[in-house]
């Protein structure tokens, strides 16, 4: 019996940027080089839906650009609406605890190779060629890989390849003349950048969402890993395809409006769930581990409810605003779901909980690791969890960044001398406005902040 299942609708264009690069071509174009009777002939036998032959789950990890903690309905925001992602939270485990730079880029180089943004960040929007990331971790171990949406590392096609990923579809891949990337999006595959003639009209990230889709269609049978950090929210703010808005509207012309801010946050939810009901309808949910994360606080400049009080963004701070950011996890039959997990996880934890997921060794060419698996959390099986994360944070894109360090707990935290080393109770001052005197510290409170000084001595 052949079964029919969910294929993504993909606009006319679309299709024809599929076609552009060789990588897009479905294995059963040979038959058909029609992409309806592709759609209309795509049944496989449930037997062959199960990914990974070998029993190692899919990994898919989600990273959302700009969203905040307070960014999602699951966490008490009620001006924005998430309902795919919160079903999400529903369906496995939902960080409280999860913690970023308060800047994209030294986040994400933190994020895929496990480090500390002292030993491998020098220069914003780029990567150092010598790095190795998750990447190149899981595709030595046997997974097919892929990266969409937002790079950000430089380096082209060469450095794409060179960070483990087998094929590709994403913007900013060098870090002169981005371009943009909703509307009218200039998007680089197969080592060069697709005519704007074939993008003319569309948006950015329903191409990398088709991608995405693609690419597990192509790999059903084989452990993949998939890194979709999604360019929604980021600015400029401009409407989705769902907005009336968006057939005239022209990007480039200092067009950014934050009005369109949560009608983004729902497009990125709505991609989100594209992905997952794709999932399930191949029956690939059930093997892969699926993560959402943000890469650091809010906008400054967006206002939302957040648990009944109007607030802020906070990206660019070093307080919680611009720093704690959500992460959610399923992976049905081994999450139980509705689960809520306090412990402390830090950007650099996701590196070596990978490569635990796919029975991967961190060799010594990855050179230090600092990051700590949280596997363990994810299975009931052993673990210890953090007690400390450490942030060095320079974002390292004029030649007068300066640098701030801090080591943090969840009630406490410590600044070293990089900003006069300020102690604060966070939790009952979490816009850090009145740091504690060290004259009114408790015994416990002297030895936490003994404690982190001492994290951070070592860390150089």
């Amino acid at each position: 019996m052949k079964n029919k299942f969910y294929l993504p609708e993909l606009t006319f264009k679309t299709a024809l940027i599929m076609l552009a690069s060789a990588f897009f071509l479905f294995e059963a174009c040979n038959k058909s080089g029609n992409l309806e009777a592709r759609k209309a002939d795509t049944g496989l036998d449930n037997g062959a839906r199960t990914a990974s032959g070998n029993g190692k789950p899919n990994i898919i990890f989600i990273l959302g650009d700009d969203i905040g903690y307070d960014a999602l309905t699951s966490q008490g925001n009620t001006t924005f609406s998430t309902p795919r992602i919160d079903e999400l939270a529903q369906e496995g485990m939902r960080f409280t605890e999860c913690h970023s730079a308060p800047l994209c880029s030294p986040s994400r180089t933190m994020l895929v190779t496990g480090k500390y943004n002292f030993r491998n960040y020098a220069q914003w929007g780029v990567l150092d060629p010598s790095q190795k990331t998750f990447a190149n971790l899981l595709k030595d171990a046997g997974y097919k890989t892929y990266v969409a949406g937002k790079w950000q590392f430089d380096g082209g096609n060469a450095g794409i390849l060179g960070f483990g990923y087998d094929n590709y579809c994403v913007w900013d891949p060098v870090k002169a003349a981005p371009g943009n990337h909703y509307k009218d999006p200039k998007i680089y595959t197969h080592g060069s950048f697709i005519s704007s003639d074939l993008t003319k009209g569309l948006y950015g990230d329903d191409i990398f969402t088709d991608s995405v889709l693609q690419f597990i269609d192509q790999n059903k049978t084989k452990p993949f890993f998939i890194y979709f950090p999604i360019t929604l929210c980021h600015s400029p703010y401009s409407p989705t395809p769902d907005d009336p808005e968006f057939p005239t509207w022209i990007p480039g012309f200092d067009h950014n409006d934050t009005k369109f801010f949560p009608s983004m946050i729902k497009y990125m939810d709505k991609k989100i769930g594209q992905v997952v009901d794709s999932l399930k309808a191949w029956n690939l949910f059930n093997n892969t581990i699926l993560i959402f994360a943000g890469d650091n606080g809010t906008p400054k400049h967006i206002f939302y409810y957040w648990n009944g009080v109007l607030t802020e963004g906070g990206k660019t701070q070093t307080t919680e605003k611009g720093t704690h950011v959500p992460l959610i996890v399923t992976w049905p039959n081994v999450i139980a779901p509705g689960q809520t997990n306090n412990n402390l996880v830090d950007f650099t934890d996701f590196l070596p909980t990978f490569g635990e997921a796919a029975g991967a060794s961190i060799t010594s060419s990855y050179g230090t690791i600092d990051g700590q698996s949280f596997f363990g959390q994810l299975t009931g099986g052993q673990y210890t969890p953090r007690d400390w994360i450490f942030c060095d944070y320079n974002r390292r894109s004029k030649p007068q960044d300066k640098t701030t360090r801090w080591t943090q707990d969840v009630t406490y935290k410590l600044y070293d001398s990089t900003n006069g080393k300020k102690f604060y109770n966070i939790v009952l001052d979490p816009q850090e406005l009145t740091p504690l005197k060290t004259s009114d510290l408790t015994a416990s409170e002297k030895k936490i902040r003994t404690k982190f000084q001492n994290i951070m001595d070592s860390l150089h």
